[in-house]
Parts: structure tokens; sequence; C-alpha cells
């Protein structure tokens, strides 16, 4: 027995080559020949029922980072979500968010927009799952925590450059979905030298498409 799809190419073959002289009009046979590709347009990436953005920016962004135009689920600083414990540099019992959380689905490629070299992760802690990446530049002094991916296609002691494809978003170690943390610390610092890093996400706000 054909598949739905054999099915439908073998009747959209015969519209194809006969539909004209079996008297069947234009429009019909540009219906069917357009009906075999509905499911690919529809089939976009749906957003991961786990997100929650926890910022009033609902701009989706692009940058050099990771592929395609992304909003910003948790800023850097103290926020609301709950992941974190209270901080006392926040206000109502807040805690305190080190990175910039960008949500993605699971599988978008994450590039290298820096020259650096890649370090051990282990001391990061479960927080940024199995296996999050440490970049390290020594020259301008800084580390990059790269939380919640898969895929790593690099290893300690390579040298990343801008534009390699270093690893693919997911939602390991992540209670909230798929998403990019993207981390910046002074050069062999702890969270406490975590400072705001979105001046080097590179983002730009995707403008809206004229209807």
């Amino acid at each position: 027995m054909l598949g739905a799809r054999s099915l439908l190419g073998s009747l959209l073959a015969l519209l194809l080559l006969g539909g004209g002289a079996i008297g069947l009009p234009a429009s019909a046979v540009t219906a069917a020949s357009t009906a075999g590709t509905t499911e690919q347009v529809s089939s976009k990436p749906k957003p991961d029922p786990r997100w929650v953005f926890y910022t009033k920016d609902k701009r989706r962004y692009t940058s050099p980072w990771f592929g395609g135009a992304r909003r910003i689920m948790i800023p850097f600083g103290c926020t609301r979500a709950p992941y974190y414990s209270p901080d006392p540099r926040c206000k109502k019992d807040r805690g305190f968010h080190h990175g910039l959380d960008l949500a993605m689905p699971c599988g978008t490629r994450l590039w290298s927009d820096r020259y650096a070299w890649v370090v051990s992760g282990e001391s990061l802690g479960p927080a940024y799952g199995e296996t999050p990446l440490l970049l390290r530049n020594h020259k301008v002094g800084f580390d990059l925590v790269i939380g919640h991916v898969r895929k790593v296609y690099v290893d300690v002691g390579d040298r990343v450059r801008p534009g390699d494809l270093i690893a693919r978003a997911s939602d390991d170690g992540a209670p909230d979905g798929c998403h990019l943390h993207f981390e910046r610390r002074a050069k062999n610092g702890g969270l406490d030298t975590a400072v705001r890093p979105r001046e080097m996400l590179d983002l730009t706000a995707k403008r809206k498409q004229q209807q």
C-alpha cells in the first residue's frame, strides 16, 4: 500500500502531466502542486512551554554568538526568577542572575565571536549542565561561561576564533527549557567577578517587517 506522501506524489504527477488533458482548471493543478509543501512551511519550531520571560523586553535579538533572532528570558542582575537565593544587592528578597539567558530551541547553533582558549569547566558546577563551555582570553583578561549546551565541538586546549562553531544550545541542567546562558567573568575569576555580558554578546534588535 502506498503511503500518504507517495499517493500525493502520484496524484500530483498525474495532475501536472495530464491536468489540462482531462479538463481540470489551472487553479486546481496549482493547488495540488503546493499541497506537498504546506507541511514544510508550517513546521516551524514551536516555543518551549517551559520558557518564562522575566523581563518586559519583548524584542528579538540577533548576535554573532547564536543562530536566529531570540528573546531575553532572564537579564543580568536582580531578578524575580525563582531559581536564585535572595541576594543582599536586591530588593524584595530577589535573587541575582550572574549571566544573561536567551530562549532558543534545542539544537540552535552557537559560534564564538572572540579569540579564546577552551579551558576546563569542571569547577563551574551542575547548574550550568554537564558540559558547559569555559572560554578564556589571556590578552584581554576575561572568562566566558556558556551554559546548557550539548554537542560541544571543541575540546579543552583548543583555540577558538570568531566564526567557529563551538556547540549547540540545550536544556541540560536547565529547568526552564532550552536556552543559552552567557556569563562574563574576570580571568580565572569566580561567580562574584561576573559583570554585565550584554555588550560582548553584541545584541542587535531585529526590526519588525512592515506589512
